[in-house]
């Protein structure tokens, strides 16, 4: 599972914690359905926000049909979406999911970049991208688009030296998640949505990535692998200011979507996404402001080497009015009330 967005059920509450569960088990099941069991670990956060988009565009009750008893659901059944939202998620998912494996395969990293992996991992992506685009097409969505992008990534970060514009390595994410965003307002028959809901897309994509390249920087200078930071020596002041710009353009243009009922949308495009930022460059040891470190560390600079000082939840003092979360062993602290849930919460979420 991955992707920024990670909603904590509290901050959610019951309705729209439910709304969220049905979108992400509707999109796992879709996947399960239309391209085989393994599709299924293409499940991502960020792919189901186009399902829900489409949903909370159209008129009428969402679509729902009761799932099976599933482990990661405690052995409970549950309504989960259903219909062209789901499958329109499926098919970005396995695309990103397909570009990830590309990625590994290129850099010769993890389980799929080992030698007697790769022929077979790479046959996977392949095979995912042809489905997809099997299915995107009985939805109307060209998903040569998707596909361009993946192939013009690669181009991209070969061309990029220290000085390079950062947001031309973003370029093909942003592109691709844009009109992944719009073919939503045309399935949901919201053709007046398409313009901001474009602009929402590229500017998700652009954060997608940049949190994503944050998120591995350190692991990637150590083992000496391609990181957009590094390559394009940008400072993080400039890399947290184009996170922040971009999260208040999706605010602005999201505000001239028109929604049958946009409460979950808005939560998780707007808050989440800010929060997805916040937490982010804490984890690297940046304050949520300036590029200021907490716990007097030495500042990273993304075009050479890590500075030295620990991740932010190495050493944190513990709060009197917040909780450990029992038995994980982890560390980590959280408040259960109005939390700014870290990524292991004491929820049951």
């Amino acid at each position: 599972m991955f992707g920024i967005i990670r909603p904590c059920r509290n901050r959610l509450g019951g309705e729209l914690a439910a709304a969220w569960r049905a979108q992400l088990c509707g999109l796992c099941l879709a996947l399960r359905d239309d391209y085989g069991q393994l599709a299924r670990i293409a499940t991502n956060y960020d792919g189901l926000v186009v399902s829900l988009l489409v949903e909370a565009q159209s008129g009428g009750r969402p679509t729902r049909r009761n799932a099976g008893r599933c482990p990661l659901r405690g052995m409970r059944r549950a309504d989960v979406a259903t219909g062209d939202c789901v499958r329109l998620a499926a098919v970005v998912s396995l695309a990103l999911a397909a570009a990830r494996v590309r990625d590994h395969l290129d850099d010769r990293d993890g389980i799929v970049g080992a030698a007697g992996v790769r022929p077979a991992a790479r046959r996977i992506a392949e095979r995912w991208v042809r489905q997809g685009t099997d299915t995107g097409r009985t939805l109307s969505f060209d998903t040569g688009v998707l596909v361009a992008a993946m192939d013009r990534q690669a181009a991209l970060e070969a061309a990029a030296v220290p000085g390079s514009p950062l947001l031309l390595v973003t370029e093909p994410t942003e592109t691709a998640v844009a009109e992944a965003f719009a073919h939503t307002a045309v399935l949901a028959g919201r053709p007046d949505n398409a313009a901001p809901l474009r602009e929402v897309g590229q500017l998700f994509g652009r954060v997608a990535h940049l949190l994503d390249a944050v998120e591995d920087y350190r692991d990637d200078v150590a083992r000496g692998k391609w990181n957009p930071l590094a390559a394009t020596a940008t400072p993080v002041e400039a890399v947290r200011t184009l996170c922040d710009d971009a999260v208040l353009g999706i605010e602005l243009a999201l505000a001239d979507v028109e929604f049958t009922d946009g409460r979950l949308a808005h939560r998780l495009l707007t808050g989440e996404v800010r929060r997805a930022v916040k937490r982010t460059f804490a984890q690297t040891g940046f304050t949520a402001q300036s590029g200021t470190p907490r716990g007097q560390q030495e500042p990273i600079n993304f075009g050479g080497q890590p500075g030295p000082g620990a991740p932010a939840d190495e050493g944190e003092t513990p709060d009197p009015g917040k909780r450990k979360k029992g038995g994980d062993g982890t560390g980590r602290w959280c408040c259960c009330e109005g939390c700014e849930c870290c990524d292991d919460c004491c929820c049951d979420c």
